[in-house]
């Protein structure tokens, strides 16, 4: 077991920001006031920083720190533990949509930090992911399209 306060503190100023920017951004893109989504915030921020310690406390473990804030979250909103009436309560304030923000704009930087091996990767990737795109959009119509035919919707 081996946890770097440092690196912890740095963490944890990272998820303070990229809270503050989530706050923001559903503020103006959802209006949703920021008072009433604080407490859930820092919910989520405790959750994220819960699971990078444990990441860090257990680094033999192949577990990813999603995982653990996953695993996290979903036993504090299991019905039968006492926190899951003020936990959903609270987080549901937080607009999943406006989480993925912050989260594509770090995916972007660090793919854009990659670029030269992404360059190194050639064409093929190209088409790979033209097939992924074309997949998954099709993939999902079709699902899509199976179970609104059970509802009796289409």
């Amino acid at each position: 077991m081996n946890l770097n306060l440092e690196q912890s503190l740095n963490q944890l100023k990272v998820l303070i920001v990229v809270g503050i920017m989530i706050l923001v951004g559903q503020r103006i893109g959802y209006g949703i006031p920021v008072a009433t989504a604080i407490p859930g915030m820092l919910m989520i921020i405790a959750i994220a920083m819960l699971s990078l310690i444990i990441k860090d406390l257990f680094p033999r473990v192949k577990f990813p720190a999603f995982a653990w804030a996953s695993l996290t979250a979903l036993i504090l909103s299991m019905p039968f533990i006492p926190t899951s009436e003020w936990f959903l309560h609270y987080t549901n304030e937080v607009n999943f949509l406006g989480t993925t923000t912050p989260i594509l704009a770090f995916a972007g930087i660090s793919v854009g930090n990659k670029i030269q091996k992404l360059k190194e990767l050639s064409w093929k990737v190209f088409i790979v992911a033209i097939a992924v795109f074309i997949g998954t959009f099709f993939g999902s119509a079709i699902i899509s399209h199976i179970v609104l035919k059970l509802q009796g919707i289409i």
